[in-house]
């Protein structure tokens, strides 16, 4: 279904679910981030009781950042000119093959932390077509008056994997890392074959390539102000502000929790998030869209700060709960405004330049994460990193006040 077809709302989530392909992209993205939760936890816990130093969880983040940013360009373009959902369907069937082989090496005791960085490495490179092939799915099978509900709700299922998915992956670590990576390879593999079965939507580019196409992502963003300070923000804000890379550290020195702690503390922030995007998916924002994604990035840098003082638990988690829920405010907003205002010839590259400000918010942010906590210490880090998401947020301000004065999104005609 093209984005400018448009239905006559209201549109229940019931409607919005059984359109052609919807069904089956929530499915492969629900596994698959299901997987990379459960994933991470048991990566995170297992390389910080191999090495006991926060910088290996730096590392571990940037692993997986670099081959996004090799393969950014080229990613863009493949999701352009060919079928979507194939490549993301591809991907996820190699991740499952990745995860296959941290189970064997598991079990043999055979895993240390260099193998663990090059399969981490190589599940990035993955990801880097996985997700703009994702992203650019949804548009082309949900009408542009629905996309802001599907996007909520996109959200909602995620963070609901995102729950899930750490506290199982601690509960499974408990029984043996390799238990843990074998249902992460069948979660994998239930993903692609999920999102196979997404029907063709996308119609491949068929104009010869040039290097100006091959950048068309980058002249797009550059050309759009209000997109760039949006996910510039996002960058720049979980980068200093993220302290995923050091839940381990809290989990096992601070906050003396365990690996099932650790699970909770990761799922913090998504059961915040589902309240959120479930929420905003029955009644999505319409009105002072900028000053509320601004609020909501500052309530990330506040809820960040909390976390890094507090020693309980409750508090912890209930810290992490509110700068989830204030992101996926953040998030509906800026992929609305990035997807619906993207013509879909281009939706590829677009979208491969915005997991390449994601990942450098998030993987490298990781990497900053526990450099600045191997430095200061890992309580320092985070509140220091709290306190630049602040700054970044009066500063952006400034810079980008047509940002700030964004009341609506209403997207022009892309036709």
């Amino acid at each position: 279904m093209p984005l400018d077809k448009t239905l006559s709302p209201p549109v229940s989530t019931g409607q919005l679910i059984r359109l052609p392909g919807v069904l089956p992209l929530i499915g492969g993205r629900t596994f698959s981030s299901l997987a990379m939760q459960m994933q991470a936890v048991a990566l995170g816990w297992q390389l910080y009781a191999m090495t006991g130093r926060a910088f290996s969880l730096g590392l571990l983040g940037l692993a997986q950042f670099l081959p996004v940013v090799c393969l950014v360009f080229v990613a863009g373009h493949v999701v352009d000119r060919g079928d979507r959902r194939r490549i993301a369907a591809t991907c996820q069937a190699i991740s499952a093959i990745i995860a296959t082989t941290l189970a064997v090496l598991s079990a043999r005791h055979a895993l240390t932390p260099p193998i663990i960085y090059a399969l981490v490495a190589a599940l990035g490179a993955s990801r880097a077509f996985e997700g703009p092939s994702l992203q650019a799915l949804l548009p082309s099978l949900v009408p542009v008056a629905l996309f802001p509900r599907a996007a909520a709700l996109m959200a909602s299922v995620f963070q609901s994997a995102t729950i899930l998915g750490p506290s199982l992956g601690g509960l499974l670590y408990g029984l043996g890392p390799d238990i843990a990576y074998a249902t992460c390879a069948g979660a994998f593999l239930c993903a692609s074959l999920s999102t196979f079965s997404v029907p063709p939507a996308h119609v491949p580019a068929r104009d010869k390539p040039t290097l100006a196409s091959f950048f068309g992502g980058i002249t797009f963003i550059r050309g759009r102000p209000d997109i760039l300070g949006a996910i510039s923000l996002d960058l720049f804000a979980v980068l200093l502000g993220g302290a995923t890379a050091l839940l381990p550290v809290y989990a096992r020195d601070i906050l003396h929790a365990g690996p099932l702690g650790l699970g909770f503390l990761r799922a913090a922030p998504a059961v915040g998030a589902l309240i959120v995007s479930l929420a905003l998916s029955r009644r999505p924002m319409r009105r002072h869209l900028g000053r509320r994604m601004f609020l909501a990035v500052a309530v990330f840098g506040i809820g960040t700060i909390v976390f890094g003082l507090s020693r309980s638990v409750p508090l912890s988690v209930a810290a992490l709960a509110v700068l989830g829920g204030a992101d996926v405010v953040s998030v509906v907003i800026r992929s609305t405004l990035v997807q619906t205002r993207t013509p879909d010839q281009m939706r590829g590259r677009v979208a491969a330049v915005n997991l390449l400000f994601i990942g450098t918010s998030n993987q490298l942010g990781e990497f900053e994460s526990g450099t600045l906590a191997a430095l200061v210490g890992a309580v320092p880090a985070v509140v220091i990193g709290g306190v630049g998401t602040l700054a970044v947020v009066g500063i952006w301000m400034a810079l980008f006040p047509g940002l700030r004065r964004l009341d609506r999104l209403e997207p022009p005609n892309l036709t």
